[in-house]
């Protein structure tokens, strides 16, 4: 008998059992379809972490209190203060650094004509902030550091908070109330792109001077974090080494093990994000591989049903003389048939998925795993109906025509 002919067979075998074999299919489908979209949507959580950071511009880093090592030797955390910051921004101690950007973060309600919004980040700063988080201005201008200096009451918002505050009218010189207070709009940000879960919404903010924040909202006290930008991407390990020296004179520190403060560049950040985000994605792609071999373990089951309910027909056509071959050939031909059109359907179905957001994320297919997965769903066909054809093959004639 001839591929043809064999193929032929497998296709009628198939088709006298439409639902069966189409339940079986489904099967495939939806392990090929979930490995392909949980390992998009991995992939595209990485990818949303990348543009986030890449958005904050290579040559930032960011000043924290606190340690991140358990062998540190620090006693005692003084916060981060406006103090620290001038002494970073000394040109003679600093000369790789070009800007210091002290913060102070809350988040507070906006109010404009009766519409309400929630803003996620309202940053207290200096204009320096804009250049060092690569945050450009689309209408409008920043404020000044005359602004600070004389402590009005003016802000840049995000494309987030315009669009929800104003629509589509232009924000510029419009006066908003934040947590109470009165600031007038002086710029508006070019978008930034919503991130993954794990950070904020970046287009959400305000950001108004140091001094108006501190006075209205938290206090004049410690900072969140300082935001210092490097001459460029080549110099922040230089200007690393700057910061941790100014700042051990500062905070009164002898020995590099017991530092109260962390530094960290956006590249170190970026590879760390990007490990964890590596991880989910190889969890993820652990997870849909069990559904896809469940559908193999359907196809075996199902294709034993089949031996089972052809056995007389086996029977009939080895004592015309069919080779065992020719027998073996047609089940394997059956059960790689119900992985490769249902493989081919999954990889339709996660191409067709991928263009949706997926838990907030929108899924990057990674073509590796669209070969890959349809692949191993035929090679799924191949492995797992290898038992059932060969246990038809192997019946004795005699014993297959005296099956009922």
């Amino acid at each position: 008998m001839n591929p043809l002919q064999t193929l032929r067979f497998a296709v009628g075998g198939l088709a006298a059992n439409k639902v069966r074999s189409g339940l079986t299919m489904l099967g495939i489908l939806i392990g090929v379809a979930a490995v392909i979209l949980l390992l998009a949507v991995g992939n595209g959580s990485e990818q949303a972490v990348v543009n986030s950071i890449d958005a904050l511009g290579t040559n930032s880093l960011t000043v924290t209190s606190g340690t991140s090592s358990a062998a540190s030797t620090a006693t005692t955390i003084q916060p981060l203060t406006v103090a620290d910051a001038k002494a970073l921004a000394n040109t003679t101690q600093a000369p790789d650094i070009t800007g210091v950007a002290p913060e102070v973060t809350t988040s507070q309600t906006a109010i404009y004509n009766g519409v309400s919004h929630s803003v996620s980040s309202v940053i207290g700063t200096y204009p320096a902030y804009f250049e060092a988080s690569n945050s450009k201005v689309t209408t409008g201008d920043y404020f000044s550091d005359d602004d600070v200096l004389n402590s009005r009451k003016v802000c840049v918002i995000g494309a987030t908070t315009a669009s929800d505050l104003f629509g589509t009218a232009s924000p510029i010189g419009k006066v908003i109330t934040l947590g109470g207070t009165p600031f007038t709009v002086v710029g508006e940000l070019a978008t930034k792109g919503t991130s993954t879960s794990s950070f904020n919404n970046p287009d959400d903010t305000i950001i108004a001077p140091l001094p108006t924040v501190q006075n209205a909202f938290t206090g004049f006290g410690s900072l969140s974090q300082i935001l210092v930008e490097a001459k460029s991407a080549a110099d922040t390990t230089d200007a690393t080494n700057e910061i941790t020296t100014i700042l051990m004179g500062t905070h009164g520190i002898s020995s590099s093990s017991a530092l109260d403060f962390q530094v960290s560049s956006q590249t170190s950040l970026l590879a760390t994000r990007s490990s964890s985000t590596q991880t989910l994605t190889v969890l993820l792609g652990a997870v849909a591989a069990i559904s896809l071999l469940v559908g193999g373990i359907g196809i075996t089951n199902i294709m034993l049903v089949t031996v089972t309910e052809r056995t007389r027909e086996i029977g009939i056509r080895k004592a015309i003389g069919a080779p065992k071959g020719v027998i073996m050939g047609q089940f394997l031909a059956e059960s790689t048939l119900l992985s490769l059109i249902g493989g081919g359907l999954g990889v339709v179905a996660a191409l067709i998925g991928s263009h949706f957001s997926i838990v907030g994320i929108k899924p990057v297919i990674i073509p590796a795993s669209v070969y890959g997965s349809f692949g191993i769903a035929v090679a799924i066909g191949l492995f797992f109906g290898s038992y059932p054809a060969n246990r038809a093959a192997s019946l004795r004639p005699i014993d297959a025509l005296r099956h009922e």
